[in-house]
């Protein structure tokens, strides 16, 4: 067990190595970046918008369900809701629900390509597939999953001011107390400071397993089912660390 945990990472790290040399062509490089982020950030918007809205919605309910005492002001409700979504559930949910929807699509899109000799053909022609395939996976992710966490947490805040009012729980100027409330512009910092460490992982580990994927279809599907889990696995032993050192 030892022994298969350092053969990966070593070739892990050994893949992360091999994707930063110069591309033999520039401009097929950047069309494969920009079909990468559309792919993955106009690709993931619909999802992200949907969990966004019900996150804030639920949370809202559930927090006003909690705060019973009327010692309690109502614009507490708001202010536990914005350092709810920002500091935690917009950056950790989204991004564990984005490792099934991306992460699965890079092992496999990568697998099926080792499997079918793609990559193999690539290599014999001098391509440098590492820089080719995966660097812009990495890059595309770095750069378009921060973005999708800042509308989630934009949407969460304001599906739960939509969720307090349908509901009954409190106004719109008691909601919109509540997010000027004792607000600490470092929690934004520290969302999209684990928005990037989460895209990196969610790229990278899929890459690893699709591009190092042995066998056919049904190993395809394992090493995609093996990169979401160690993915999500991974964001969660991160949110952990960056939350110990940082917060």
């Amino acid at each position: 067990m030892e022994f298969r945990f350092f053969h990966h990472f070593g070739s892990y790290l050994l893949m992360l190595k091999g994707m930063f040399t110069r591309p033999e062509n520039m401009r097929m490089f950047w069309k494969e970046f920009m079909r990468q982020c559309v792919d993955i950030g106009i690709g993931s918007l619909g999802i992200v918008l949907i969990i966004s809205l019900f996150m804030g919605g639920v949370t809202t309910l559930q927090i006003a369900y909690q705060l019973v005492s009327p010692i309690i002001p109502r614009s507490t409700i708001a202010q536990i809701v914005r350092d709810t979504i920002i500091l935690e559930f917009a950056p950790t949910l989204t991004c564990i629900v984005l490792a099934g929807v991306v992460g699965s699509k890079i092992a496999s899109e990568l697998g099926n390509m080792r499997v079918s000799e793609q990559i193999d053909a690539q290599e014999i022609m001098g391509i440098n597939t590492k820089g080719y395939l995966i660097l812009p996976k990495i890059m595309a992710a770095v750069i378009m999953i921060p973005c999708l966490i800042s509308i989630a947490g934009f949407l969460g805040i304001w599906g739960g001011q939509k969720a307090g009012e349908l509901g009954g729980i409190l106004s719109s100027d008691q909601y919109w107390q509540g997010l000027r409330q004792d607000f600490r512009a470092y929690n934004i910092f520290f969302a999209l400071f684990k928005s990037f460490v989460f895209a990196f992982i969610i790229a990278s580990v899929p890459s690893y397993y699709g591009y190092h994927v042995q066998g056919g279809a049904l190993e395809i599907g394992k090493a995609s089912t093996s990169a979401v889990v160690v993915t999500c696995v991974l964001i969660l032993f991160m949110d952990f660390v960056l939350a110990a050192l940082l917060l």
